[in-house]
């Protein structure tokens, strides 16, 4: 019978089964087609498990698809009270949506999820303070804060973790529940289990991020757990972990020595060496416990999620060293093989990145040529990082770089043509060697059919022949021959200002006139730009007849007319542009050509304003605006042209605390030893234990001691008298034991004897009972 009624089991599961399988392939294929009302509310009000489930999935699809499913509350709130676990879950997720809505209602199942709080099953606890924190109904907030009471201090580590979530949730329902929630949010921080104490630290980050006292006593135990938290947790404690770095550890620095090997005093085994520093350098030295931090999020670093590693990235580049910022460089390059928007994305970071460290992007070079799919964001980008490791590279990796500049810069592509040779302008400006090079690669594009090239082309040439205006007499002269064949207006007006840039050199021989009176011939036809940079010419022309004029009269040679004669070439060609703008229909035009002339009037005054040395113009990086900002915030991706910190809601990191200030390092030492900046001993960590050891090693091996060093070397009859001590004392220690023996030997001999004596009284009072119960 037993049997039998075992198969009867086992074929109505299977039933059961089957039917759900039935049920549920059938409501996949209709679910899109509602059924009326009043058969859904037949099938939530069915006792019936699987109807019920089959209504609530209906209503459920409704309300995603943003139809109309209010009228149901009723029907739907009865079912929280369900033992059917699936049934509670979507009975929860139709509460929280709705309660806002009828409160009243969904206040009569709170005493039911109460209930549900103290279930066996951990599931359902989790679940029900989950819900009741979702129901954001201002008059449970006392009764949540006693669910997260309950919950904080439960046996699961499952509802712990739903209890820490909820901590936010409550502190936006009622602020005022602040300091109770503080209480529970300290016990989570020091859970355990490592999913608790991260959803502990993302509602510290929430509602509480200034209050670093709660997080002392427990640092160390949260930077052992943060390689297993989850990806939220994991972000929130690396954001939590640099702004406590900034107010409790000090940047503390000290003077290189010549003998010092390693920038970072606290490096593991050499595992971050860097270069030897110089003597007199400032080196970083580190707080043991900002050490552990930055070692123990080096694992981060593989994180298959792109967020984390960045958020590595901006720890170690905020509150680390150079060494450690390089170490989060090759993660960072390998997020490009990500989809696009990771790319551009990352490719933002690794400009902020290599703004500060280009050296350590060189080798990754390759990375960033730019590909035909390249949206024109990564393009941008990706040229911006060539221009910045330009100077860093070696031969190879320079000559690479200009013919991929130069091959994008005859492309079909105008934005890209610009971002191009813009990009070879900067390589110029950052390495004057290969500044020869680039200047070839710009002076044949100034020919091309393509105006934007050409216009950009000169704009360059323009900056580089300010940097070294007397090495470019003959490229300025090149650039006047092919005047004619530049149509672009652009192109055209800023050949002409070099030209007038020019003009005082070789006063006799300079070609400023010729170019002058070749310009005019073709006035009217100009562009305006053109025809504002062919007055200011001829302005600069004049003036210096002008000023050529006085000097030769001071010099007291033969008159060769007044300044103002109208028998020299050079004041007819003025007079003849005062003429020609005269009658021009720009207003604009007309007012400058009138400020010239009564400029020129005063020569001394128009020398200062028309001949004035101009500063060399530099060509920043594009991203420069964007320097400062943190890593992974999207104030870096989003606030490029608004300026530093244009983005509302940016909150930049707090500054270094200043030393002694710094909160007591004993508040961080979980057994309570102490340990101090000043005084007493400090942790050190094993690889300056290691070198220590190792030196009194061999101070011991080669016989000298501390004292002994700084006098000279022993004579013999040292030698012998320290063997004749040391024989001594090891006579006396040998002594010292045979007494030590012979006492503890007394010792022992008296204690057994106590013990026979103890023995014999437990004898005798042993006999005493027996013979007392035969006598009875």
């Amino acid at each position: 019978m037993e049997s039998i009624s075992r198969i009867s089991n086992l074929l109505e599961s299977a039933r059961e089964l089957t039917l759900d399988a039935a049920q549920a392939a059938r409501s996949s294929r209709s679910t899109a087609r509602s059924l009326p009302t009043a058969q859904l509310k037949k099938l939530l009000d069915s006792r019936n498990d699987r109807e019920i489930l089959d209504g609530l999935r209906r209503v459920i699809s409704m309300m995603y698809r943003q139809q109309r499913t209010l009228p149901f509350f009723s029907s739907v709130v009865k079912n929280v009270a369900s033992p059917n676990i699936e049934i509670k879950k979507l009975v929860y997720i139709y509460l929280i949506h709705h309660a806002e809505q009828e409160p009243d209602m969904a206040l009569l199942s709170i005493n039911t999820i109460q209930k549900s709080l103290s279930d066996s099953n951990p599931q359902v606890r989790a679940l029900a303070l989950r819900t009741m924190s979702g129901i954001r109904v201002p008059v449970i907030s006392q009764i949540v804060s006693l669910a997260i009471k309950k919950g904080a201090v439960d046996m699961s580590p499952h509802v712990r973790k739903a209890a820490a979530l909820a901590i936010p949730k409550c502190y936006r329902l009622e602020p005022s529940t602040l300091p109770q929630l503080l209480e529970y949010m300290t016990t989570l921080l020091g859970d355990k289990q490592y999913f608790v104490a991260g959803a502990a630290v993302s509602a510290f980050m929430e509602i509480c991020p200034d209050k670093i006292d709660l997080i002392h006593k427990h640092y160390r135990s949260l930077v052992k757990k943060i390689v297993d938290m989850d990806e939220w947790s994991q972000l929130a404690m690396l954001r939590m972990m640099t702004m406590y770095a900034r107010k409790c550890f000090p940047r503390r620095t000290r003077s290189a020595r010549a003998k010092d090997k390693t920038a970072d005093l606290q490096d593991f085994y050499g595992d971050g060496a860097s270069e030897p520093a110089s003597e007199g350098e400032q080196i970083v030295v580190l707080d043991p416990d900002l050490v552990l931090l930055l070692n123990g999020i080096k694992p981060l670093l593989q994180s298959r999620n792109s967020g984390v590693v960045v958020a590595v990235a901006r720890c170690y580049a905020d509150i680390g060293t150079p060494q450690y910022t390089k170490a989060s460089v090759g993660p960072l390059v390998a997020l490009l093989r990500g989809a696009q928007d990771i790319q551009q994305v990352a490719l933002y970071n690794i400009v902020s990145v290599c703004l500060a460290h280009p050296e350590s992007f060189v080798k990754y070079a390759s990375h960033f040529l730019v590909r035909a799919t390249d949206a024109a964001p990564v393009w941008e980008l990706k040229l911006e990082v060539l221009a910045l490791i330009f100077p860093h590279s070696p031969l190879q990796t320079k000559s690479l770089i200009l013919n991929e500049l130069e091959h994008f810069s005859r492309g079909t592509n105008k934005s890209l043509v610009r971002e191009a040779v813009r990009a070879i302008g900067r390589c110029a400006q950052a390495d004057p060697a290969t500044a020869p090079r680039c200047m070839r690669l710009l002076l044949g594009q100034i020919t091309s059919l393509d105006g934007t090239l050409a216009a950009e082309s000169l704009t360059v040439i323009r900056h580089l022949i300010q940097q070294d205006p007397q090495a470019h007499v003959g490229t300025v002269v090149r650039l006047a021959k092919n005047l004619d064949s530049a149509t672009d207006p652009q192109a055209r007006a800023t050949i002409i200002w070099l030209v007038g840039e020019f003009s005082g050199l070789h006063s006799e021989d300079n070609i400023a006139a010729d170019v002058l009176r070749i310009l005019l011939k073709e006035f009217v036809g100009e562009s305006e730009i053109a025809k504002r940079q062919i007055v200011l010419l001829a302005a600069k022309v004049y003036l210096h007849h002008i000023n050529r004029t006085i000097e030769a009269q001071k010099a007291g040679e033969e008159d060769q007319g007044s300044p103002n004669s109208e028998d020299h070439p050079i004041a007819r060609l003025w007079n003849y542009v005062l003429l020609l703008v005269r009658y021009d229909t720009s207003y604009d035009l007309r007012d400058r050509t009138r400020l010239y002339k009564a400029l020129l009037s005063v020569p001394q005054l128009a020398t200062l304003m028309l001949l004035a040395s101009k500063p060399a113009p530099q060509a920043p990086s594009p991203s420069e605006t964007r320097k400062g900002l943190m890593l992974g915030s999207s104030a870096l991706v989003l606030a490029g042209g608004g300026g530093v910190h244009g983005l509302r809601g940016y909150e930049p990191l707090p500054d270094w605390v200043e030393e002694g200030r710094e909160p007591d390092p004993k508040l961080r030492h979980q057994g309570g030893t102490g340990n101090e900046y000043g005084d007493e001993k400090r942790v050190l960590p094993a690889a300056q234990m290691l070198e220590d050891t190792t030196s009194s090693s061999n101070n011991k091996s080669n016989g000298l001691s501390s004292t002994a060093a700084g006098t000279g070397a022993k004579t013999l009859d040292d030698w012998l008298a320290e063997d004749e001590e040391e024989d001594e004392e090891d006579e006396d220690e040998e002594n010292g034991d045979e007494v030590e023996e012979e006492s503890v030997e007394e010792e022992s001999e008296e204690e057994e004897d106590e013990d026979d004596n103890e023995s014999e009284y437990e004898s005798d009072d042993s006999k005493a009972e027996l013979e007392g119960f035969l006598n009875r």
